[in-house]
């Protein structure tokens, strides 16, 4: 789509000229950017020109360019002992996108969106990822994905604020994930994405989709089945559009859980028989 009201475009290279001004918008992939009217937006900032790189290891785990494609991220290589990687192509997919959008989509886009069908939010939220966030004054701050998304199109961003990366812990990463989702059609928008992680140190599960903004359940341990179902029984805030009711996107998000929670428990007492052998 035609921004009609855009007028300027520019491609800082260095920080010092990443500054917005009134009405510009920063813009890296651009597939959610010309998808639709941007009343206001006056000027587009293009973040490809400063030169992130894409994925970068770091001493606690991974890090991720705002600006990293969906593409890239699936080619990279993952170590032998992050276990999660699959949940990557899992939520890829969960997408419906074609190769050409993910040559172009990033991983920052995604997330700033703030859709409810966002899977790559509900990729960074399993993985316990915080999210780096450079401020108009210079300095930078750092969050939680899962307090970045506050709501359908909104975000804990503030005025001229930019992601600048994601950082992964190794220790979600080496950990066992689970995927679930459902739409109303083959090739429809997610009705509900259902993920749980988990390993020696607890059990999380993560609904978005379903609900407005991302829902993150922790135990300990694995919990029971009826544990989780009671929790998301309770649970009042669901997202209702015409891709899912929220009674839908409610019940199928419980079996969903139930699933996940005998997934782990399965697979915890198959690592348990393959040590008392």
């Amino acid at each position: 789509m035609d921004l009609v009201t855009v007028r300027t475009l520019r491609t800082p290279s260095h920080r010092d000229d990443l500054a917005l001004a009134p009405g510009e918008q920063p813009l890296a992939g651009g597939t959610w950017l010309y998808s639709e009217e941007q009343p206001g937006t006056t000027g587009l900032v293009d973040l490809t020109g400063l030169g992130w790189p894409d994925v970068e290891r770091t001493p606690d785990g991974l890090r991720l360019a705002a600006t990293c494609t969906i593409a890239a991220l699936l080619r990279l290589d993952p170590e032998p002992a992050w276990r999660a990687w699959p949940l990557v192509e899992q939520c890829a997919n969960a997408l419906l996108a074609s190769f050409k959008v993910w040559n172009a989509a990033t991983v920052g886009g995604n997330v700033a969106t703030a859709l409810p069908a966002g899977a790559i939010t509900a990729l960074l939220v399993t993985l316990d990822a915080t999210a780096v966030v450079w401020t108009p004054d210079g300095g930078e701050r750092s969050l939680p994905v899962a307090d970045l998304v506050t709501g359908v199109r909104t975000t804990a961003l503030g005025a001229g604020e930019v992601i600048r990366a994601f950082d992964l812990p190794e220790s979600a990463l080496t950990s066992s994930t689970g995927f679930r989702r459902v739409s109303l059609s083959p090739h429809g928008r997610t009705g509900t994405l259902v993920t749980a992680r988990w390993d020696a140190a607890g059990f999380a599960l993560v609904v978005t989709g379903g609900t407005p903004r991302p829902l993150v359940l922790r135990w300990d341990a694995v919990p029971t089945a009826a544990e989780v179902d009671t929790v998301l029984a309770a649970h009042d805030d669901w997202y209702d559009d015409p891709h899912g009711s929220p009674a839908w996107r409610r019940a199928v998000s419980r079996r969903f859980a139930a699933e996940l929670v005998a997934e782990a428990e399965g697979s915890e007492a198959a690592a348990a028989d393959g040590v008392a052998r």
